[in-house]
């Protein structure tokens, strides 16, 4: 087998546990290629030969494996999130284990399930378009102001940070938010909004009530608190509903589904997405890539997202059989 092991070593804490999982899973005849960037070198510029491998493990945070994923759109070459992150908000959706081992375990089982990716596009500050993709949400305003603030303390506190960052904006600004929804215009007013594929968050928090990153649209979710205080109810039953039975409260939130949207805010509202701050404010369009990366994963993620009949067998399975 060929493998491609993509590593990030600014990500998380550097503790190198990807060369335990090299160490694991290589057996007689494997080929494993190693590149590593600290930043300097952009990872698009090392999976360009992508499909000289059986499979491409993207070691890093969620920004590390949402760019693999999206480099890969659409070619159908197998990625396998390697949670080396901070918060790893991907391989916890997808029920993948920790622990290097298992996750060499779970690569050679070989089962490989097809997901939805987003991609958005906005233009910075320096007036330059830009189009990235994210797995599992992008947003504007009070979720981009956490990320910001969580940045200085993610090496010591860990997800933690994010909290810490929500509690120090406890207060953030509002704005009048316009969106176009497949072409349908709706206005409301919050402090943020979230453009989901993958709804859950730290702390096993969903944002939507249903996760559902293979229905082919996103879920665009309007904070409409009038500060973070607000929040604290939906957060909190959130966290404690795990069947979707929590109902909104249109004074609190609000949830629209479209394959395309644009967002216009007023003032201005700070871009994020997979928890990369852009140096841009809104107006920002997102639109759904559907079933377009491909993932390795686990059988508690197949059976979490019920699609059995969908999972395939990685083509190394049939030779190794």
């Amino acid at each position: 087998m060929k493998l491609l092991v993509l590593n990030n070593l600014a990500s998380g804490y550097g503790e190198g546990a990807i060369y335990d999982f090299v160490r694991s899973f290589a057996a007689d005849g494997d080929e494993v290629c190693l590149r590593s960037t600290d930043g300097t070198t952009e990872l698009e510029s090392l999976i360009t030969d992508a499909r000289d491998f059986d499979a491409v493990i993207a070691s890093g945070g969620d920004g590390t494996v949402t760019t693999t994923a999206y480099s890969l759109a659409g070619t159908g070459i197998p990625v396998m999130p390697f949670p080396a992150g901070t918060a790893n908000l991907l391989a916890l959706n997808l029920a993948a284990p920790n622990e290097p081992h298992a996750l060499a375990k779970m690569l050679r089982a070989g089962i490989t399930l097809d997901f939805d990716m987003a991609e958005i596009e906005f233009r910075a500050d320096d007036g330059e378009s830009a189009k990235k993709g994210f797995g599992i949400m992008a947003g504007a305003g009070y979720d981009a102001m956490i990320m910001k603030g969580a940045q200085p303390s993610k090496r010591l506190l860990g997800p933690m940070a994010y909290f810490s960052a929500a509690l120090a904006n406890p207060l953030p600004p509002t704005s009048k938010i316009t969106l176009t929804l497949d072409g349908e215009t709706v206005e409301e007013e919050g402090l943020g909004i979230l453009i989901v594929n993958f709804s859950k968050i730290q702390f096993d928090i969903s944002v939507t009530n249903k996760n559902s990153p293979r229905d082919g649209l996103l879920d665009i979710v309007v904070l409409k608190a009038e500060n973070a205080f607000g929040l604290l109810p939906a957060l909190f039953a959130r966290a404690i509903d795990h069947e979707g039975n929590f109902k909104d409260s249109p004074e609190t939130i609000e949830t629209f589904q479209a394959r395309e949207v644009v967002v216009e805010a007023d003032p201005p509202m700070q871009i994020q997405y997979d928890g990369e701050v852009a140096k841009a404010t809104t107006p920002f369009a997102a639109r759904i890539l559907p079933s377009a990366a491909c993932f390795v994963v686990s059988e508690e993620c197949v059976e979490l997202f019920g699609a059995e009949d969908d999972a395939k067998l990685a083509p190394w399975t049939d030779r190794e059989a």
